[in-house]
Order: C-alpha cells, then sequence, then structure tokens
C-alpha cells in the first residue's frame, strides 16, 4: 500500500470506531489519567499500550490500541525533551483523534477530528 491508500484506509477504520475511541479518550481524560490520550493504529504485533479494538473482532484493517502522551515517553517513543513540541502541535482532544500510526515503513502521528454525529 503506498501513503495515500495507507491513509484512506485508515480513515475508514477511525469513522466505523469514532464512538469507541471517543469513549475510551473521554475515559483518559476524565479519570485524570492524561490530558494527552494517544490511539496507536497498527496492523501487525504491538507491544504499547491496551489492545481496544482488534482488526479481526471487527473485520477490519487496522488494530487500535489505547496509550498517553506520557507512556510513550516512558517507553523511549517520544523524548522527553521533544514532549512540550508535541504538546504544542496536539489537538483539542475532546474534538480530534491523535493517531501513532505504525506501518512497516515507521511511525508518524496524525490527527483526525471525530466524525459529527
Amino acid at each position: 500500500m503506498n501513503a495515500k491508500e495507507i491513509l484512506n484506509s485508515l480513515k475508514e477504520d477511525i469513522v466505523f470506531y469514532n464512538k469507541y475511541i471517543k469513549e475510551v479518550a473521554s475515559e483518559i481524560l476524565d479519570g485524570n489519567f492524561s490530558d494527552f490520550p494517544v490511539f496507536i493504529a497498527h496492523q501487525h504485533e504491538v507491544n504499547l499500550g491496551e489492545c481496544i479494538l482488534d482488526k479481526d473482532d471487527f473485520n477490519r484493517q487496522w488494530s487500535i490500541h489505547a496509550t498517553t502522551l506520557e507512556e510513550l515517553i516512558e517507553n523511549g517513543i517520544i523524548e522527553d525533551d521533544k514532549a512540550p513540541a508535541f504538546k504544542d502541535v496536539y489537538k483539542d482532544p475532546r474534538k480530534n483523534i491523535c493517531i501513532f500510526l505504525i506501518t512497516e515503513s515507521g511511525g508518524n502521528f496524525v490527527f483526525m477530528p471525530y466524525k459529527e454525529k
């Protein structure tokens, strides 16, 4: 898959999972676990965060794990001194999903708005 195909398939799955992801983000925020929920989208085995949506259970292309900025720092995904820059670009978590997209070619952060009802 090329980058455009990857993003299109991810967008399809995020729209499908929207309600579930928003609920988990609210639990992370309202439970004071973090002000920075992050959702990991992947197609292979990932040992980071907690699996909340398995692609095989929903016949989708992407599985989703929930994590936080703090866990990403703790695991060396984001360097501690880069956290302020990450926070500066982080969008409102009640309106946008922060996705850490992991593919065979590496990882990138993507922000997508929650779909409107």
